[in-house]
């Protein structure tokens, strides 16, 4: 797939290791001043001051240092209805509605403007409700091409010299922050002709179209990499899981404590995994694990091939993966003393997980401590010392709509901010329910008005939350990888739910009729295959 694309763009792959070519810094000047930003749905104007304080804190890359009047950048930021191209609509001087065509001439680059990068993310990112990537790539590589002229190869120099840095500067934009669009052979046909064309004229541009495309290749060769991973992994635990059912008492003596028996330190390893696997979930695949057809498309099969997300789902697996872990591990010990330890020990975990500011990894914790076949373990649990399980629960309740947990992630966003060490900046959302936020933000709010035009400020409010967890996926983790805990955690045979079942009812009997008989039906189900 790299190999492919470095061909497809003309230039070479590059070596592992590679520093980046860009550096990743805040450009103040793209964005309008605090007066002139617009307001998300009507609502304070501090909200879009954190929204464009995020996009900073995002990936992008400076401007061509040298190359660019950024003197001129604010004078058509927000243009008028009058000024602006016809069918954008404003409230307050805030863009609120306008067409597709009004929109994408929006995005595109002037000689004597350039979009604000708020407005760049934001339509990158919703406009796929609307239109595919690659049919937005080929609209915006034409307009570049017929409306500067860059296709006349008389084409005023000095004019091509003015215009060229902002287009490169838009790819680019497009390039850090969506590359997983330009798995698309028809996004890379569409780039390479737009870019040969800018950096046929100077060796400028041509270094810079180099840097480019040699950054993409770089971010989706890593992709195709942790998805390699993946399937490894995956694999290596269907092979466990097989073998634990070949001789199920065999793997009885490998469990988690044996492997590490210090909750911090676990706590520290699923910070790894979730940082790691929430890295690679791309911003647009919030919007397209909720694509629906726009009535306006006649394309009947215009979104089949768009609902990719594959990276949130496999975030999502990772999420019940923990969870069922947590919960075989409980039901697993013969001895009553040992399920309590272990219990005992996960609490600490989740605890541990709190105070990082891994959400996550705490509610998959939870989950797992109140599936049925733990829960009903009440001998068990008599034994354990429940006070510091009960806070934790209490922190996650899901009465008011989470708001005790809404509290505490407002409180962990606020020292993220403030950090003064790497730690500190982490903040990992419970992604169950932001999924569901923007769900709910998604179906809440229609696409289009009446009159056929795009919702903007719907979608300005959508860019905001995933702006949000585009700060949180960037940062680092700071603790040192433990290669066993994490191959324990990512390859351990867990329990189905029946299994689990049939665990628990051979740790404790049944009490009443009903589980008696399931328990019948387990054994006769489970253990006849073994």
């Amino acid at each position: 797939m790299a190999k492919f694309l470095a061909e497809l763009l003309g230039c070479t792959l590059p070596d592992k290791g590679t520093p980046p070519l860009f550096e990743c810094r805040s450009q103040p000047h793209l964005r309008p001043s605090s007066k002139q930003r617009p307001a998300i749905f009507g609502t304070l104007t501090n909200e879009r001051a954190r929204f464009d304080n995020r996009l900073d804190n995002m990936p992008q890359t400076p401007p061509f240092t040298g190359q660019l009047n950024t003197s001129s950048y604010n004078k058509n930021l927000y243009q008028t209805k009058e000024e602006g191209y016809p069918g954008l609509y404003y409230h307050d001087n805030n863009l609120v509605s306008g067409s597709l065509e009004a929109l994408i001439h929006h995005l595109v680059p002037t000689v004597d403007y350039y979009p604000d990068r708020t407005y760049i993310f934001t339509f990158l990112l919703s406009s796929r409700l609307f239109i595919h990537p690659y049919e937005l790539m080929s609209k915006v590589c034409h307009l570049c091409m017929e409306q500067q002229r860059l296709s006349d190869p008389q084409a005023d120099k000095m004019r091509v010299r003015k215009i060229a840095p902002k287009i490169l500067q838009l790819l680019t934009e497009w390039t850090e922050t969506f590359p997983y669009d330009f798995r698309d052979e028809r996004m890379m046909r569409s780039l390479k002709e737009l870019t040969h064309r800018l950096a046929s004229g100077d060796e400028v541009y041509r270094k810079a179209v180099g840097q480019m495309s040699q950054g993409l290749i770089r971010r989706l060769t890593v992709l195709s990499q942790y998805e390699e991973a993946l399937v490894k992994i995956n694999a290596t635990a269907a092979e466990r899981l097989t073998a634990l059912k070949a001789k199920p008492q065999a793997a009885i003596q490998r469990d988690m404590l044996s492997i590490c028996n210090d909750p911090f330190t676990v706590a520290q390893q699923l910070t790894h995994i979730e940082l790691e696997r929430l890295s690679y979930i791309g911003p647009e695949e919030f919007v397209q694990a909720f694509v629906q057809k726009d009535p306006l498309d006649n394309d009947k099969s215009c979104f089949s091939d768009r609902k990719k997300a594959s990276n949130l789902e496999a975030y999502v697996e990772w999420f019940n993966r923990l969870s069922y872990l947590v919960a075989t591990e409980i039901c697993m010990p013969v001895k009553k003393k040992h399920r309590a330890r272990v219990i005992e020990f996960f609490i600490d975990v989740a605890r541990e997980c709190f105070n990082i500011g891994n959400f996550n990894s705490l509610m998959a914790i939870i989950s797992g401590m109140n599936m049925s076949p733990v829960s009903r373990l009440k001998k068990t649990w008599s034994k354990v010392k429940t006070a510091k399980f009960d806070i934790l629960e209490h922190q996650m309740d899901p009465s008011s709509n989470f708001y005790n947990y809404r509290t505490a992630l407002r409180g962990a966003t606020q020292r993220s901010i403030t950090a003064n060490s790497s730690r500190e900046k982490i903040v990992i959302p419970f992604f169950s329910l932001l999924i569901k936020d923007i769900y709910f933000l998604n179906e809440g709010c229609a696409n289009r008005l009446q009159n056929g035009h795009i919702n903007f400020e719907k979608f300005w409010e959508l860019a905001k939350q995933v702006s949000e967890f585009m700060t949180w996926k960037k940062v680092e983790c700071p603790f040192e990888k433990d290669r066993k805990i994490l191959q324990y955690l990512l390859t351990a045979p867990v329990f189905t739910e029946d299994a689990l079942y049939l665990a628990s009812y051979e740790s404790e009997g049944p009490e009443n009729n009903m589980e008696k008989d399931r328990w019948k039906s387990l054994r006769s189900t489970l253990l006849s295959r073994v």
